[in-house]
């Protein structure tokens, strides 16, 4: 129904900005990717203590989550400022933030360093240790040969006596600041790529949130302009027929017909409570628009109590289905104005409604002269406004035919047919 469709117009738009559930997630996968192929990779370079790598891998994995929050949390306040901004702000921050995940890392493996290098010395039996200035030493048994009196070399033979004794070479010197911090910038910077390629991704999302929070705007406005049109069109209608109605009241009232101009006064009043009653732009049921243009006819038959005659022919089981309200009346109008009006003898008009595969079909006819000569303007008006109205609110799939038949005039009208879901609907649109 039209009506359900504009109340939906009231509803709180979608939010423009992601969801911190899907932000999370977005976060998650990301670490939990980095952790699988970092293990992966420790697994395949046989680095050894791979329980103990393992946790260590996973704190750094938590603490890479909570750090790319506070990166989200900064890059949120860009969500409104161009791409351009949104990239250059993803560049800048992103750098602190790796630095950070950096040392996090780092500190979170420095004394696996030791370990593994006493895992190494014990797998292929040397001796590594560390002097007290943080050098890595290996002791290198050398063979040393016993020197001559003289003080000259003896020659060395099987039976000259040697000594071998270990002496302690450095293979890794202490690490200094410089080597601190180059070891950290190499870490964040491999975070940081990881970051860039994250925050690539919530810019991904952001620009789908915000494109279907344009296309629900879109929608609104659409939509605000479509009940616009509605209503403009359906205002048409009211003018036009309240000039007609004073027109014959006064005309009753000219002739001396004061008792049937009460009854006119009477009818009038209650067809306006009745028409008013509905949302300009709401559908209606169509019994009750057929009970409408009963109240307009028995008005009209104030004026011609001999010559209108009128048929109504409602199924019951399309009592309930929607049209726009006050859709008949024009061509209603039409009838009585260029079909009755001008002759003498009685007139019948017709409304009738039947279902054709799925279809609702509507027609308004009469046994009168037709289209007079010369009512062409006033005529094409009133069915203008009904086509606009259904285009309006049906778009293109519509039939509207009208036209002459032989013995008279007679409109049809083809809508997709429905219904309201609760019947407590059926009379309020």
């Amino acid at each position: 129904m039209l009506m359900s469709r504009y109340s939906e117009a009231t509803l709180a738009p979608p939010s423009a900005a992601v969801p911190f559930r899907t932000v999370l997630f977005s976060m998650v996968v990301l670490w939990a990717t980095y952790f699988v192929l970092t293990t992966i990779r420790s697994l395949v370079m046989d680095f050894g203590l791979q329980f103990e790598l393992g946790w260590r891998r996973l704190a750094v994995t938590g603490a890479g989550v909570a750090l790319t929050l506070v990166l989200w949390l900064l890059l949120r306040l860009f969500d409104a400022r161009p791409l351009w901004i949104k990239i250059s702000a993803a560049i800048a921050l992103a750098m602190p933030v790796a630095l950070a995940i950096g040392q996090v890392s780092y500190f979170a493996f420095k004394d696996m360093e030791e370990a593994q290098e006493q895992a190494y010395a014990q797998k292929y039996n040397i001796n590594l240790r560390r002097d007290e200035s943080g050098n890595l030493l290996v002791d290198v048994p050398v063979r040393r040969v016993g020197l001559s009196a003289s003080g000259g070399s003896a020659e060395a033979s099987d039976t000259d006596d040697a000594v071998v004794e270990s002496e302690a070479v450095i293979i890794a010197p202490a690490e200094t600041y410089a080597d601190f911090w180059r070891k950290l910038l190499d870490i964040a910077l491999g975070r940081y790529f990881l970051l860039l390629a994250w925050a690539a991704t919530y810019f991904a999302l952001l620009a789908g949130v915000q494109a279907r929070a344009a296309q629900w705007r879109e929608e609104q406005f659409r939509s605000a302009a479509k009940a616009a049109e509605l209503r403009s069109l359906r205002y048409q209608v009211n003018p036009h027929f309240l000039f007609n109605t004073l027109n014959s009241l006064s005309a009753l009232v000219m002739t001396g017909k004061a008792d049937r101009a009460e009854r006119m006064i009477q009818t009038i009043s209650r067809f306006y409570r009745h028409s008013l009653a509905n949302e300009p732009t709401s559908d209606v049921a169509l019994a009750d628009e057929f009970d409408l243009q009963k109240l307009y006819l028995d008005i009209e038959t104030v004026r011609f109590p001999t010559r209108l005659v009128t048929v109504f022919d409602l199924p019951d089981d399309l009592e309930q289905a929607r049209v726009p309200g006050m859709i008949l009346q024009p061509l209603v109008e039409n009838s009585v104005k260029y079909a009755v009006s001008p002759v003498s003898r009685p007139v019948t008009i017709t409304m009738a409604a039947r279902e054709e595969f799925d279809r609702l079909v509507i027609t308004v006819s009469d046994d009168g002269p037709g289209v007079p000569r010369g009512a062409q303007h006033g005529f094409g008006i009133g069915l203008a406004n009904v086509r606009d109205r259904l285009e309006a609110r049906f778009g293109p799939d519509i039939g509207f035919v009208s036209a002459p038949v032989p013995g008279g005039y007679r409109t049809e009208i083809r809508i997709p047919l429905s219904k309201p879901l609760n019947r407590s609907d059926d009379r309020h649109g």
